[in-house]
């Protein structure tokens, strides 16, 4: 990327619509298509197949806890080896490691062989494979994107995610349980298969980040540099806060969200297939979301979209307790989905915008071990609380710990503090390159 390029459109706040995004970020936007698809399913069947093996909180909540603990131990490390290893290698790698993994499930399910143990180790290695990827496909897109354009590309990748993720890949997950475990996860290693094809013939050139120099303390310094950038980020800090606090509390949410809503024993009583259907609308929301973000960031700013959006997103997520019946609940997903992914898109794109490129791995793989690392505390928790005082004490909870959290964030970010460390950002960036 040209230096001068980089100071010049990042200076600008308003993106240049002329500019295109190209046919690399293209096939990048294909591949996260079918990645999230296989996501999707995979995610869609998983807790419907632990429904029909435990209908214990804790046990359930161990698939989250799973999922999400590898963020906390690889973070660090995984946004190192993303930032001095090309890209796209690194997520052709954890592509291929899933094929295998879901394999081996196939087999397992159509044999009559799976337990929750086995279940949970699954989602543990498939969980290591979603740090690495994820930290390359988010850190490689500032490379396939122009500067002015980060927003439109942002929306876009976090649109396909949610679209293939929730919209496409949840309910399919549904009616591929009905038909047999087995398709849960024989079909994502077949589409696994084709994103290797894609990724690897149909993206070209070197996605290696132009290195910064070599921090003076070594190997452990370069470990600690992305955690030391968030924590010491007059911005990133108090967005690194409040979105683990989030991100804690809808875990603990989520993680026995199925027991309230689906089986004759839960309060609202959806069957299996109709559940993914419900989480469908989440999606829903969400891809108006990510369609709108870039005009909503013009008419009312980064910051406001951001932080408003946490507060609505928080406080809809009572509608389930408070009005247990399938529409009501339906009807609040849709906004909060909507919220969701507006934060997310607004958040992806500061970041990228406040982070020197060849630091983007390290600094999201720090951000990734304390925001995504208390996910599985926060399972943990949940699943234990809802054990011992009920579902709705975990719901409840959650609420007010995301009011809160939203609450810090509001009286310690504006947009001139924004603004502020973007110019400085690029500016150390360009000075690096």
């Amino acid at each position: 990327m040209s230096t001068t390029t980089a100071a010049t459109t990042t200076a600008t706040t308003q993106p240049t619509r002329a500019e295109r995004l190209g046919r690399p970020f293209g096939i990048h936007l294909g591949g996260v298509g079918l990645a999230n698809l296989a996501d999707g399913i995979v995610l869609g069947g998983l807790p419907l197949i632990a429904v029909t093996l435990t209908r214990s909180p804790s046990e359930i909540s161990l698939l989250q806890v799973a999922f999400w603990l590898p963020w906390l131990l690889l973070g660090v490390s995984a946004g190192v080896v993303v930032d001095r290893l090309d890209r796209r290698h690194v997520q052709l790698a954890g592509a291929a490691v899933r094929v295998l993994l879901l394999g081996g499930m196939t087999w397992l399910a159509a044999t009559d062989r799976l337990t929750m143990a086995l279940l949970i180790a699954a989602v543990g290695i498939y969980g290591i494979t979603q740090v690495f990827v994820d930290l390359a496909g988010s850190s490689i897109i500032p490379q396939l994107a122009p500067q002015s354009r980060l927003s439109a590309a942002n929306g876009r990748v976090m649109g396909a995610e949610t679209v293939f993720n929730n919209f496409v890949g949840g309910p399919v997950g549904g009616l591929l349980f009905v038909v047999g475990a087995g398709w849960v996860f024989g079909v994502p290693a077949a589409l696994g298969v084709v994103f290797l094809l894609l990724i690897g013939l149909g993206l070209r050139g070197s996605y290696r980040a132009e290195r910064a120099p070599e921090p003076a303390g070594g190997k452990l310094h370069e470990l600690l540099e992305g955690f030391r950038f968030q924590v010491t980020h007059p911005v990133l800090r108090p967005l690194l806060l409040t979105g683990s606090a989030l991100n804690f509390a809808s875990t603990a949410y989520f993680a026995v969200f199925i027991l309230w809503m689906v089986g004759p024993e839960s309060r609202v009583g959806l069957t299996p297939e109709q559940y993914p259907l419900l989480l469908a609308v989440l999606a829903v929301g969400a891809v108006a979301g990510a369609l709108l973000a870039e005009r909503l960031v013009g008419l009312v700013g980064e910051v406001p979209l951001l932080i408003g959006g946490w507060f609505l997103n928080s406080a809809l997520l009572l509608v389930p307790f408070l009005v247990p019946h399938a529409g009501a609940i339906a009807a609040a997903f849709l906004v909060v989905g909507f919220t969701n992914m507006c934060g997310n898109v607004v958040g992806r794109t500061m970041r990228q915008r406040l982070v020197p490129v060849a630091k983007l791995g390290k600094v999201g793989g720090a951000g990734g071990m304390i925001g995504y690392g208390l996910m599985p505390l926060g399972a943990l928790l949940g699943g234990a609380v809802a054990e011992v005082w009920g579902l709705p004490t975990v719901f409840v909870g959650a609420v007010v710990l995301s009011l809160l959290a939203t609450a810090y964030a509001a009286t310690r970010v504006t947009t001139a503090l924004v603004q502020q460390h973007e110019i400085t950002a690029q500016t150390t960036s360009t000075q690096n390159a």
